[in-house]
């Protein structure tokens, strides 16, 4: 009995991680929705010109600095998964990718803290 091979096995490369980044880009996607949605109607439903008063008051309750907190981690992790599957789908040296990887988690990092050191300061 001969056993026929065709074609070479298959090698799975890239951005391999499936179910799990796919449910994360969902979420934290529909959480950032969510958002814009409960930061319109506070909008809406405001009295007086928006400035920067009217701003600062909407942000200034406990909960909405908490859900802003959470929106901020929610948007850095979204960029995150893009940005890495982009990056090992399209760019295949390792260490320039490494690079680009490295690059990119610093400057979503560095854009988390500077979000959540603006908010924390209203």
């Amino acid at each position: 009995m001969s056993v026929v091979n065709y074609g070479s096995k298959r090698i799975v490369v890239g951005a391999h991680y499936g179910l799990r980044d796919w449910l994360c880009q969902r979420v934290t996607a529909a959480l950032m929705a969510l958002f814009t949605l409960v930061l319109l109607a506070r909008l809406i439903f405001s009295k007086g010109p928006i400035g920067y008063h009217q701003w600062a008051g909407i942000f200034h309750s406990q909960w909405m600095k908490s859900l802003t907190f959470a929106i901020i981690v929610a948007l850095a992790w979204h960029a995150w998964v893009g940005v890495r599957d982009i990056l090992m789908d399209y760019i295949h040296p390792v260490g320039l990718r490494l690079v680009l990887q490295v690059g990119a988690l610093v400057w979503l990092v560095g854009c988390a803290g500077w979000g959540i050191q603006v908010l924390w300061r209203l």
